[in-house]
């Protein structure tokens, strides 16, 4: 007899959902997995949960803002557009999941570069929806003709691309918007460590979209806090569609005082900027192929002793890194990422075991 799984909708049920980096229980790890700031947020973010907990807590007893509305303002504000321009939801997935809700079904397809964010074609895949896939070649170069010449209703670019770190440039995007005639979504989760950010464009091209994260650089991964910035239209119809209260009273708080802190995030943002940069010295130092990132990870080729590279090679440095609780990312399922790890930028210390454990790894 079927088990009660058996009543799902037959999309649903052939599903793979999408798999997180590992999240260790134990202490002991160095974690640079999962691109979360390796610094705590501003001491403005605890000193405003406390004061809105309250000494009795009697204040969570009550909803939040069904709109976020106060977070808005103060986004609408930091970014020089109208509020009615600004959506927040609960992480920036959640804001990508609105889209593709909203904007694409078996009909409308969304599109999405190859590699990049492995959620995209999972929330596609939730609505039953068609997907339109663009491949990058090794080059990283954006495709700027296929995109722009795509059929999907919503394309999602992510910039800086993940997991390579590639930045695009507003030239490049503009040209896509110039002639590309469905939503461009462009998933800009690592803007604040990049040469180049696209906020610029949303007020100049009504088909744009920002969506950023506060999970990155403003090291609130734990409070799940994303916004998307787009044409007044483009929100009214996300509202339609989003829970009335997708964002909890905690995670607005910690967000409108983590924004409120720009000069701390600054200088988070620089000491990341600069290990980054020393890492990748490091490791083209090594002869690794290592791309230039603009985000808070590294996506590098490595080498063993005798210099070859290749999947089998980054699973085993992989493998010798895991077994030192060194937690990176391997991604052995396209040919374009399969030879490479991603890793997260963490603390100076942190990147220090990292590189002693490579050199380990390369002597064995």
């Amino acid at each position: 007899m079927s088990g009660p799984s058996a009543l799902a909708l037959p999309h649903v049920a052939r599903l793979h959902a999408y798999t997180p980096g590992l999240q260790p229980t134990e202490s002991g790890w160095v974690k640079l997995n999962t691109n979360e700031c390796p610094y705590a947020p501003s001491p403005q973010v605890t000193e405003a949960l406390h004061r809105d907990i309250g000494e009795d807590g009697a204040a969570l007893r009550l909803y939040p803002n069904p709109k976020s509305d106060p977070l808005r303002a103060v986004i609408a504000k930091m970014h020089g557009l109208p509020r009615e321009s600004v959506m927040v939801g609960n992480g920036s997935d959640d804001v990508l999941n609105l889209i593709v809700r909203a904007f694409c079904d078996d009909a409308a397809a969304a599109g999405f570069t190859v590699p990049s964010y492995s959620l995209y074609p999972v929330l596609v895949e939730i609505q039953n929806g068609r997907s339109v896939a663009v491949e990058f070649d090794r080059s990283m170069q954006l495709p700027i003709e296929r995109v722009a010449a795509s059929t999907a209703r919503a394309f999602i670019l992510t910039s800086p691309n993940a997991p390579t770190g590639v930045g695009f440039t507003n030239a490049q995007l503009e040209l896509i918007l110039q002639r590309f005639r469905g939503l461009l979504v462009i998933d800009e989760a690592y803007a604040p460590f990049a040469e180049e950010n696209a906020v610029s464009l949303v007020a100049r091209y009504p088909n744009a979209m920002v969506v950023r994260t506060l999970s990155k650089a403003y090291a609130l991964a734990g409070i799940r806090v994303g916004y998307a910035l787009a044409h007044p239209e483009v929100i009214d119809v996300l509202d339609r569609v989003r829970d009335s209260y997708n964002v909890s009273r905690l995670s607005q708080t910690a967000a409108i005082a983590a924004l409120s802190d720009p000069a701390y995030y600054a200088t988070v943002v620089a000491k990341i900027k600069a290990t980054r940069d020393a890492s990748i010295h490091d490791f083209e130092r090594r002869g690794w192929f290592t791309y230039r990132s603009q985000a808070n990870f590294i996506f590098t080729e490595p080498r063993n002793a005798r210099g070859e590279s290749g999947p089998a090679v980054a699973k085993a440095a992989y493998d010798y890194l895991y077994s030192h609780r060194v937690l990176v990312r391997y991604f052995p399922s396209h040919a374009l990422t399969a030879s490479f790890l991603r890793i997260s930028v963490g603390t100076d210390d942190e990147m220090l075991v990292l590189h002693d454990t490579l050199d380990a790894w390369q002597k064995s």
